[in-house]
C-alpha cells in the first residue's frame, strides 16, 4: 500500500505549491475512520481510497479533489458525518464527499430503481461540481481493476453498469483512455471467451506486424521532416472491446478488419495538422469516405483531431490521427486536461471545467434528465443520452446540432427546442420534403415544419433515439391523457352534484381535499376520470350529510335488447348538426356527457366487438385507467356490467352532420363461395364511402363463406345504406350488423 509521503510526492511533482497539511490530514482521517475494515480481497479498506487518489494524481488534479478521493467513502461506510467533514476540511470538500455518497435506506421496489436513484443523485452532484465525476470515475476504475475479488453474483451487474453508464460518461467528458480501460475490464468480465479470443489474435498480430509498424513510423516521420514539420509518430493498437464492437457493427470477422493498428501523429500547431494532411495525401492515396475534420468541427466532448486513412507503404491501409500535443492531452484526459494549459497548475477544477464545452453539454443533459420521470425511465434516458456515436446536422441558420447515430428529424426537432419537437408535423432535409422517420446523416440541413396545436403522437416514442426526445414525448402524452381524464372527471363530478341536488364549486371541493386524500382539485378530477374514485364519494366528501338513494334496477326483457335502463333513464341524444340544448340554455349539468369520438377531449374508446356509430342509442362504461368504453344500448356485452351500477355513465352523441370522422362497426356476411365474391363486397363498401379495417373469413360449407368485416362509417344512416347495397348483390346471401 502506498505510504503517506509517497502520495504527497506524487502531487508535488505537478503542483509544487500543494497544501501538504490538507493532504496529510485527509490521509490520517480516512485511515482512522476506516480502521480495521477490509476489502473483499483481504486488503485494508483504506487501500482503496488511496489508490483512487493515486489515479487522480495522474490527471494532475487539485488538492481538494485528491483530499475528497481519500475521504470519498467515509460518510457512506464509517461513522463520519457531513458535518464532521465540513468542520475538518471545509464545505467545498464536504460537498464533494456528500455528492459521492450513495443514498441509504431507499424504500424502492427494485434494485434497478435503487440504482437509478443513486445515479440521479450522483449526476445532480456532478452538475454542481465536475470533480465529483472525476473522483467517481477513478473510484469505479479501481473497483473494476479489482473485480475478481467481488462475489461472483455481483460481478456482472457491476460490469454492465460500468459499460452502460460510467464508460460512456468518461467518453462524454473526453477521457478516452479511462473510457477504453473501463470498457475492456467490463468486456473481459461479461464476455471472457470473446475477450480472450481477441487478445490471442492481437498477440499474434503484434509479432507479425512489429517490423511493419516501425517501418511506417519511420517513413511518416521522415516524410514530414522533409517539409520541415517536426512530428512524433506512434503506432497504436485498438483495444479488444473497440475491435469487438466494430466486428458486431459491420458484421465482419477479425481478419477482415484493416484498421486494428493506427498511427497518432503529433505536430506543433493546428496549421501543421493541415499541412501534414496535404503531405500524407500527396505521398499516398487516401481511402475515400475516411476523412474527418474534428478540428474545424470539434465533438461535444472537446475532442479535436484530423482522421484520415491512406494506402501506405506496401499498400497497407494506414489509419492516421493528426493533432497537436494540446489536442492529444484533451483527447486522453478530457476535462482534466484544461488544467495543464494554465499558469496555476493544480488550480480548482471547478473553475477550469467551465471552459469545457463537454462539461456544458453534460450539465444541460443532466438538467434535462432530472425532470421528474420515474427512476427506471431516468436510467433508460441516461443510457440513451450517453451511449451513442454522433452525426452532425445543421439548422437553416447554420446552427450545429450533434445527434446520435440513427437519429431522425424528430430527435433533431427536440434537440433544438422541446416546443419545436412538440409542434412538428413535417420536415425538409437539404431543401426537400422528407418523412420525419428519415435517418439523418452528417452534413444534413434540417428544417422542421411546425403547426400550432400539434401534439406528438405516442407512437413517436418508439421512433426516437435520444433521451430528451423520448422524455418530452412521454411528458406530452401523459399531459394529454391527464387532461382527458381531468375533463371526464370534472363532467362526472358536476353531474353527480346535479343529480344529488347539491351545490357545487371548486372552492367547496378544495376545502374537502383532506377527506379524499388528494393534494389538489385537479388530482380529484383525474382520479374520478380514471375510475380510481367514485363521483358520488366526492359529493359525500363535500356534503357529509348527503345519502345516496339508488332506485331498484328494472331490467327489460332480453328480447327488447335493453339492459338496466334505470341506470341511464335520463339518456338524451344530440340532434346532428345542432349544438347546445334544445332550449338554447347553458348545458344542464345533469344531462348526459357529450361524446365526439376518439379524437375528442375525453378518454373514449368503442366496444371491441362491433363498436358504435352516431345514431345508435349508447351507454358508457367506465373502466379504471382506460376511460369510457361506448356500447350500443342493445349490446349483449353490457350484461356483464349489470352488477356494477357505479360504472355506468349517461352519454350522448355530439357529432355534426358534416363530420369527416368514421366510427367502428362490424358486419357479418354469408356469401357464395365463388371467384370475385370478396372483390364485389369490397367494391360496394368502397363506392359508398366505407373504410375496411379488417376482414376475417370462415368456410362453414363448401358452397358458402362467412365473412366478418370491421369497417368505419360516418353514422347509422351511412351504415344502413351500405348494408342495403350489399344485400342487393347476388353473391351475398345475407348480411347483418354484429353488436357483440
Amino acid at each position: 500500500m502506498m505510504r503517506q509521503y509517497e502520495l504527497v510526492d506524487r502531487v508535488r511533482r505537478y503542483n509544487p505549491a500543494t497544501n501538504e497539511a490538507l493532504l496529510n490530514r485527509a490521509f490520517v482521517y480516512a485511515m482512522k475512520a476506516h480502521g480495521a475494515q477490509k476489502r473483499a480481497s483481504g486488503d485494508p479498506y483504506f487501500s482503496h481510497p488511496l489508490e483512487v487518489a493515486a489515479i487522480l494524481t495522474d490527471l494532475k488534479l487539485d488538492d481538494a479533489t485528491i483530499a475528497a478521493a481519500l475521504l470519498h467513502d467515509t460518510i457512506e461506510d464509517t461513522t463520519a458525518t457531513r458535518g464532521q467533514i465540513d468542520k475538518q476540511f471545509g464545505k467545498d470538500i464536504g460537498a464533494l464527499v456528500e455528492g459521492l455518497t450513495k443514498l441509504k435506506k431507499l424504500d424502492l421496489v427494485s434494485k434497478r430503481a435503487e440504482q437509478a436513484e443513486n445515479l440521479r443523485k450522483l449526476l445532480l452532484a456532478i452538475a454542481d461540481d465536475v470533480r465529483v465525476l472525476l473522483v467517481k470515475l477513478a473510484d469505479r476504475l479501481h473497483n473494476m481493476r479489482t473485480l475478481q475479488w467481488v462475489p461472483a453474483e455481483k460481478r456482472n451487474r457491476i460490469a454492465e453498469e460500468t459499460l452502460d453508464i460510467y464508460a460512456p460518461l468518461a467518453g462524454r467528458i473526453g477521457m478516452h483512455d479511462m473510457r477504453e480501460e473501463l470498457e475492456d475490464l467490463s468486456f473481459r468480465q461479461l464476455s471472457p471467451e470473446a475477450y480472450q479470443s481477441i487478445e490471442t489474435r492481437l498477440a499474434n498480430l503484434r509479432k507479425t506486424n512489429k517490423s511493419i509498424i516501425k517501418e511506417i513510423e519511420d517513413e511518416l516521420t521522415e516524410e514530414l521532416a522533409k517539409k520541415k514539420i517536426k512530428a512524433k509518430v506512434k503506432g497504436r493498437e485498438k483495444r479488444p472491446y473497440s475491435i469487438w464492437k466494430k466486428m458486431e457493427r459491420k458484421a465482419v470477422g477479425f481478419e477482415q478488419l484493416s484498421d486494428i493498428f493506427g498511427f497518432r501523429v503529433i505536430v506543433p500547431t493546428a496549421d501543421d495538422c493541415y499541412r501534414a494532411v496535404g503531405i500524407v495525401h500527396t505521398k499516398w492515396a487516401f481511402v475515400p469516405g475516411r476523412f474527418k475534420d474534428y478540428i474545424s468541427t470539434p465533438k461535444q466532448n472537446d475532442y479535436r483531431s484530423i482522421h484520415t486513412t491512406v494506402f501506405g507503404p506496401g499498400k497497407q491501409r494506414v489509419e492516421l490521427q493528426i493533432r497537436t500535443q494540446e489536442m492529444n492531452d484533451i483527447a486522453e484526459y478530457g476535462i482534466a486536461a484544461h488544467a495543464l494549459y494554465k499558469d496555476n497548475v493544480g488550480a480548482s477544477m471547478d473553475s477550469l471545467a467551465q471552459e469545457s464545452s463537454a462539461y456544458a453539454w453534460l450539465r444541460r443533459t443532466i438538467e434535462m434528465l432530472a425532470e421528474g420521470s420515474s427512476p427506471e425511465e431516468f436510467l433508460e434516458h441516461t443510457k440513451l443520452e450517453l451511449f451513442h456515436d454522433q452525426v452532425f446536422c445543421f439548422t437553416p441558420k447554420g446552427r450545429l446540432i450533434a445527434l446520435p447515430r440513427k437519429a431522425t428529424p424528430i430527435d433533431f426537432a427536440y434537440a433544438v427546442h422541446t416546443d419545436i419537437g412538440n409542434n412538428a408535423f413535417g420536415c425538409k432535409i437539404n431543401g426537400k420534403i422528407a418523412p420525419l422517420v428519415t435517418e439523418l446523416q452528417t452534413g444534413d440541413e434540417v428544417e422542421i415544419i411546425r403547426g400550432e396545436g400539434q401534439h406528438p403522437p405516442a407512437a413517436w416514442e418508439s421512433l426516437v433515439v435520444t433521451g430528451k426526445a423520448r422524455a418530452a414525448i412521454r411528458r406530452s402524452t401523459r399531459a394529454a391523457v391527464r387532461a382527458q381524464y381531468l375533463g371526464l372527471g370534472r363532467k362526472m363530478i358536476e353531474r353527480a352534484f346535479a343529480r344529488a341536488a347539491k351545490p357545487w364549486s371548486e372552492e367547496r371541493l378544495n376545502k374537502s381535499l383532506s377527506r379524499l386524500a388528494r393534494a389538489s382539485v385537479e388530482d380529484v378530477f383525474a382520479a374520478v376520470g380514471r375510475g380510481e374514485m367514485k363521483a358520488d364519494d366526492v359529493v359525500k366528501a363535500v356534503h357529509p350529510d348527503w345519502r345516496e338513494e339508488r332506485k331498484p334496477v328494472n331490467k327489460a326483457p332480453r328480447s327488447e335488447g335493453w339492459f338496466g335502463l334505470s341506470r341511464v333513464a335520463s339518456l338524451k341524444f344530440r340532434i346532428p348538426g345542432f349544438r347546445g340544448s334544445v332550449t338554447g340554455k347553458p348545458e344542464d349539468m345533469s344531462a348526459p356527457i357529450p361524446i365526439r369520438g376518439i379524437n375528442g377531449d375525453l378518454p373514449v374508446r368503442f366496444a371491441p366487438e362491433g363498436g358504435a356509430v352516431p345514431g345508435d342509442r349508447i351507454v358508457g362504461i367506465l373502466t379504471p385507467g382506460e376511460g369510457i368504453t361506448i356500447y350500443p344500448i342493445h349490446s349483449p356485452a353490457l350484461k356483464e356490467f349489470d352488477d356494477e351500477p357505479a360504472r355506468w355513465l349517461d352519454v350522448r352523441w355530439d357529432i355534426d352532420d358534416v363530420t369527416t370522422q368514421r366510427f367502428p362497426a362490424r358486419l357479418l356476411l354469408r356469401a357464395k363461395n365463388q371467384p370475385g365474391t370478396l372483390a364485389q363486397v369490397a367494391q360496394v363498401i368502397g363506392e359508398h364511402g366505407g373504410n375496411i379495417d379488417n376482414v376475417h373469413m370462415d368456410r362453414p360449407s363448401q358452397d358458402f363463406t362467412q365473412i366478418t368485416i370491421d369497417l368505419g362509417v360516418y353514422d347509422l344512416k351511412h351504415l344502413n345504406a351500405i348494408i342495403e347495397q350489399l344485400r342487393a348483390k347476388p353473391v351475398v346471401s345475407s348480411v347483418e350488423r354484429y353488436n357483440g
